[in-house]
């Protein structure tokens, strides 16, 4: 007489099969969550000391108080980036404002120059008046002034982490700008003429905020923007310069 044996059918694939899905929401989830927070952990590393012992007018905070506001704002800022918002370009970084308010139109008197700032290693980089690609140049954001001339130049950089910092990529250029301080140098070189500037002012913004296109005609001033904390686009780093002489 034949044996026969039944094998209960296992159900290992299914539960084996249900911990892979589990594990990668749980992954996914944690990918998100530091995404999100990512700036603040970025500000924590590089700010916080960076910023403790500068003399800045306007005060940056040298810490962050984590609040709901915070908390949406960070969850706004991933949302944007997700979607794909088109950071090379320079109107895109203050979302919602208007350029008309410049008041200035026609075509620029200078289409490009140079600009180095000794201390973090740029040297004459290109900046174009006329397109707002911060891929492929700085952008000198068109309806401000140039350098030189009486009023605010408004200079767009991209930045990113530290640690990929290179000043012939236009991509990084701005990644060490928070190195800067009260004082520091930059020359602006137009048309053959080198103008020297000295910050002043230093803050912290966010993307609303449009007080960094100013206009102030009792003298020339420079203002370079990039994102920050490095390596997001959280909110807007500003630094104001003057010039000192030629």
């Amino acid at each position: 007489m034949s044996k026969y044996y039944y094998k209960k059918k296992s159900g290992n694939f299914l539960k084996k099969s249900l911990r892979i899905v589990g594990g990668s929401l749980l992954a996914a989830g944690l990918l998100i969550a530091v995404y999100i927070f990512f700036p603040l952990i970025s500000w924590q590393i590089y700010f916080q000391e960076a910023l403790a012992y500068q003399n800045i007018i306007t005060p940056i905070p040298k810490s962050i108080v984590i609040s709901p506001s915070i908390i949406e704002n960070l969850i706004n800022n991933a949302k944007n980036t997700i979607y794909f918002v088109d950071y090379t370009n320079a109107e895109n970084w203050f979302q919602g404002f208007d350029r008309s308010k410049l008041g200035k139109k026609g075509v620029p008197k200078v289409f490009s120059y140079t600009l180095s700032i000794p201390k973090i290693q740029i040297d004459n980089a290109l900046v174009s008046t006329v397109d707002n690609n911060v891929g492929v140049h700085l952008v000198n954001y068109q309806g401000t002034n140039i350098p030189g001339e009486l009023g605010n130049a408004v200079i767009f950089g991209h930045s990113t982490l530290p640690q990929l910092f290179n000043p012939k990529d236009y991509k990084t250029i701005f990644a060490n700008l928070y190195k800067l301080r009260d004082g520091d140098e930059i020359y602006a070189l137009v048309k053959g003429v080198s103008y020297l500037y000295k910050i002043f002012s230093i803050t912290v913004v966010d993307p609303s905020d449009t007080s960094a296109f100013s206009q102030n005609f009792d003298n020339s001033y420079l203002t370079l923007v990039t994102c920050t904390p490095p390596g997001t686009v959280w909110k807007r780093l500003i630094l104001k310069a003057e010039l000192k002489k030629i």
